[in-house]
């Protein structure tokens, strides 16, 4: 008598498993939330009833997706300076004018709880729909430590409401607020003595971070700031190097932060902290897309110097509202040059790594939580070609179908790279 388990997913096209090599022809066994084998197609239907079976029949089989930095929680919307960039003003300017983090700052603090994890919601289930089964959300948008405890609550009631993980991340470290520019090292002083201990005694937090940039924190600041997080169980992850080459990637890896993440402006002494301290580097396209810069993150020296490449959306209110990590993952080809098996490799496995979370999921292996992606698409080049559409796809958290676009799989049909226009 064949074993009973919750979930087989049969006769899969093509597996790829974030880890290794795409395999074919093979089927997914998974019990009690996790993958409890995998194998040739005919082997394991042999041995397993599942209670709910999919069939994989010319379909890509790919772990979920590992959003490793966003901004998911935060009040009001920036939709104007979307629109102001468009017409020619930068970043930079709007943001000393006022807007940029700081006009959310503002719309933040006057939000309640429940108004923030209200807003969020649509968010956070618009991305699980895309195929993100493991999303890290920031603080930030508080810069003072009642509306940075108030983000970090609705990040953890976000995280009980859904059959996702969420993981949360400490930035207070994200600007200096108005109340503290003419006292800088004062606002440094609050964030390491009194917000941190805070955040670390309520637990509302596994990783801290510090935007490293001109104008912002700078490398002495940044390491304080890190260090007071080590001191308090929260480990390091950095803004590094995004507008300028600010020393952020050399601080990351003096400290030994998991990740490094934008590296637009990464230079070669930078690229050798990280690889001599194993830092995960996270590579943000949508945000260089979004903000229309023209300098991409140099993925392929990053790759070549050996390090570990992990790409997430940077989902925030005003320099890049996109939720959908295929997207990132087709940008990460266009402008990163990344082949599409390295895109998607650093879009599960290396954000799972830049969440120190690799040996839970991010690939897809015996014993790892069964977070997957079932795709209408016969392999990843057909998948990153559509990265802009809404590719049909079934999404499983632990085992569980949390997002199904595909209706009945028998009957449907593929899409084809030969189909040309």
């Amino acid at each position: 008598m064949n074993q009973s388990i919750d979930l087989l997913i049969e006769n899969v096209g093509r597996l790829l498993p974030g880890h290794a090599k795409p395999v074919e022809g093979v089927s997914v066994a998974v019990d009690a939330g996790k993958i409890k084998a995998l194998g040739p197609a005919g082997d394991l239907a042999g041995l397993f009833d599942g209670r709910q079976s999919f069939d994989g029949s010319g379909s890509l089989l790919t772990p979920g997706f590992v959003d490793s930095h966003t901004h998911l929680v935060f009040g009001g919307n920036r939709a104007g300076e979307f629109v102001h960039r468009c017409q020619g003003r930068d970043y930079e300017q709007i943001a000393a004018e006022g807007g940029g983090i700081r006009a959310s700052v503002k719309m933040t603090r006057e939000a309640s709880l429940d108004q923030l994890v209200e807003d969020a919601r649509p968010r956070l289930a618009r991305m699980i729909a895309a195929g993100s089964t493991t999303i890290e959300i920031k603080s930030g948008y508080g810069l003072d430590a009642a509306t940075e405890l108030k983000m970090l609550r609705a990040i953890r009631q976000l995280a009980e409401e859904h059959p996702i993980e969420i993981v949360a991340t400490f930035m207070g470290a994200h600007e200096v607020p108005d109340e503290w520019q003419h006292d800088r090292a004062e606002y440094v002083r609050i964030i390491c003595e009194e917000m941190i201990p805070q955040v670390a005694e309520d637990g509302l937090a596994e990783f801290c971070d510090v935007f490293c940039e001109r104008g912002v924190f700078d490398p002495a600041e940044s390491t304080r700031i890190l260090q007071a997080g080590l001191e308090h169980g929260l480990k390091p992850k950095i803004h590094a190097d995004e507008l300028a080459a600010s020393g952020g990637s050399l601080v990351a890896g003096e400290i030994g932060a998991v990740s490094a993440d934008h590296l637009m402006q990464i230079t070669p002494d930078g690229i050798d902290a990280l690889r001599s301290a194993s830092v995960v580097a996270t590579l943000l396209p949508g945000t260089t897309f979004y903000l229309r810069k023209s300098g991409y993150a140099p993925a392929r020296p990053l790759i070549d110097a050996g390090l570990d490449l992990a790409i997430a959306t940077d989902r925030n209110p005003g320099s890049c509202t996109i939720e959908s990590m295929l997207f990132i993952a087709g940008l990460s080809v266009m402008h990163l040059g990344l082949t599409p098996g390295e895109a998607l490799r650093a879009a599960t496995y290396g954000g799972a790594m830049a969440l120190d979370r690799e040996k839970v999921c991010g690939s897809i292996e015996e014993g790892k939580r069964a977070d997957l992606i079932l795709w209408n698409a016969p392999d990843e080049d057909v998948l990153i070609h559509e990265f802009a559409n809404e590719v049909p796809r079934t999404v499983f958290a632990a085992g569980r179908v949390v997002s199904d676009s595909q209706g009945d799989r028998t009957e449907r049909s593929g899409v084809h790279p030969d189909q040309g226009v």
